[in-house]
């Protein structure tokens, strides 16, 4: 099929350095143009990437030649951005999480179903190869039956006018960070998953939540524990303990696309360690968007829509309980 063509809505640093990039890269997509509401930024960005500067977002979703669009705003704004791309007949990329709330959520998944289209939340980290390794690892026992699963996303404090300090435009951790581990969770232990606890702590100044912790469980008993936040030092790694050892892995949620990956597997009397080819997980989640789409229009619709949005909707459920019974602090 011919390349898909993308317009990006929004000029963000992380679209910037991740998402532009691998968009303009990919052989079966084409950055088609770049829209901001202010004019001289959506003028640096398309000068900077090779497409068309557009001022105002409706003004892209309008162009004939943009099949499809790549949501980089703040939180508080992917809901309604996603909404009239979906109702323009555009298949939508948006970054995470896709919306704040669920009701959000199930609408923007109800609304691409009727309409045929592709949507999809950007997590990076699960197009990359390490972790479907590391399933099938635990899957043939190498660390015996599951028990526990950590994992945690963290980095130092933002500048002071950073968005995901603005309480208004969907900041805070839990929604930045915190999606993070809670996704990894699913991702190993299904969807059927049970948050029994969760702490938070605010911000006296923005009154954003910076940090905080979950404990969760799966109906096999399989217990989980994530970590979130931005007033720590950098870390992003999770740790499967089952009956007989345990799997690390680090740099686990944004590795470097040159980053080799090694597994580290640890039991009583040894220790192992595996190392994975180099891996470009923003490239592998573009090339996964267009597949997707390319799907869709040779069926008519997204096949798996159904499985990909129970999946979305049941992680916007776990953030809220999250975010409705966490103790604050």
């Amino acid at each position: 099929m011919s390349a898909l063509r993308i317009g990006v809505i929004g000029c963000s640093s992380f679209g910037a350095r991740t998402m532009l990039p691998a968009i303009r890269d990919t052989p079966a997509a084409l950055l088609t143009a770049v829209a901001s509401r202010d004019r001289a930024r959506a003028a640096a960005f398309a000068g900077r990437f090779g497409c068309d500067p557009v001022v105002g977002y409706e003004n892209l979703l309008s162009r004939d030649d943009v099949d499809a669009v790549y949501i980089a705003l703040p939180n508080a704004l992917h809901h309604e951005t996603a909404l009239a791309a979906l109702e323009c007949g555009k298949h939508v990329l948006g970054e995470k999480p896709l919306t704040t709330t669920v009701r959000d959520t199930v609408e923007l998944a109800r609304t691409a179903a009727a309409r045929g289209l592709v949507l999809r939340e950007n997590f990076g980290f699960l197009h990359h190869g390490q972790h479907r390794r590391v399933r099938s690892l635990v899957g043939e026992g190498r660390i015996g039956p599951l028990r526990h699963f950590t994992s945690s996303y963290c980095f130092p404090p933002l500048p002071e006018d950073d968005v995901r300090y603005r309480s208004e435009l969907g900041g805070g951790a839990l929604l930045d960070l915190g999606v993070y581990p809670l996704r990894a969770t699913q991702f190993f232990l299904g969807d059927d998953l049970t948050v029994v606890g969760a702490v938070l702590r605010r911000d006296p100044v923005s009154g954003v939540d910076v940090s905080g912790s979950f404990v969760a469980c799966s109906p096999d008993g399989v217990i989980a524990t994530g970590d979130f936040g931005f007033e720590h030092g950098f870390g992003s790694r999770y740790r499967l303990w089952g009956g007989t050892g345990q799997l690390t892995v680090e740099r686990a949620f944004l590795p470097p696309p040159w980053y080799a990956p090694t597994l580290r597997i640890v039991s009583q009397d040894r220790v192992e360690e595996l190392t994975l080819p180099a891996e470009h997980q923003f490239s592998a989640s573009v090339s996964a968007f267009v597949a997707a789409v390319d799907t869709a229009r040779a069926h008519g619709h997204d096949p798996h829509h159904r499985e990909w949005s129970a999946t979305v909707v049941r992680t916007a459920e776990l953030v809220a309980h999250i975010d409705e019974t966490a103790h604050r602090i």
